[in-house]
């Protein structure tokens, strides 16, 4: 049977009833969920779910090898642009880094998982796969599968 996380942009494009029951949680994810939470009665659900699925052994928490790897993944890509670009950093978005750093987390966590990354924001998670190998659907393949 297949394992699947879900990112956050794809959990936030839809109601947690269009949600499979059965799947891993990051816990990137999860903290995502949380910062963003409109109201406290959000957060203290969201801290609930996590505790649920804690407590399941259904959250993938990323550790030291995956934090190692993630800032690899990081580095490899901003490499990867500064080559294209004339060995010059291009202009980045705000807050770019941060939301790929928290996408590189995502993915190599689920790696040692052996889950496949379900997300709507699947370029970025793909240029990720560049450097690593690691299980990857966008949500409306998964939807429709």
């Amino acid at each position: 049977m297949p394992i699947y996380t879900f990112d956050t942009s794809f959990i936030i494009s839809r109601t947690w009833s269009d949600i499979p029951d059965h799947f891993l949680l990051s816990d990137v994810v999860i903290m995502e969920l949380m910062a963003a939470a409109p109201d406290e009665s959000t957060f203290r659900t969201y801290q609930k779910l996590r505790k649920s699925y804690q407590d399941d052994n259904l959250l993938i928490t990323p550790d030291a090898d995956d934090w190692l790897m993630a800032s690899k993944v990081l580095f490899w890509l901003e490499q990867g642009k500064r080559k294209n670009n004339r060995g010059k950093a291009p202009p980045k978005r705000p807050g770019a880094t941060q939301r790929m750093a928290l996408d590189a987390l995502i993915a190599v966590s689920a790696r040692r998982y052996k889950a496949t990354v379900v997300t709507e924001n699947f370029d970025d998670f793909d240029a990720i796969k560049y450097y690593c190998d690691f299980r990857l659907m966008r949500g409306a393949e998964f939807l429709d599968k």
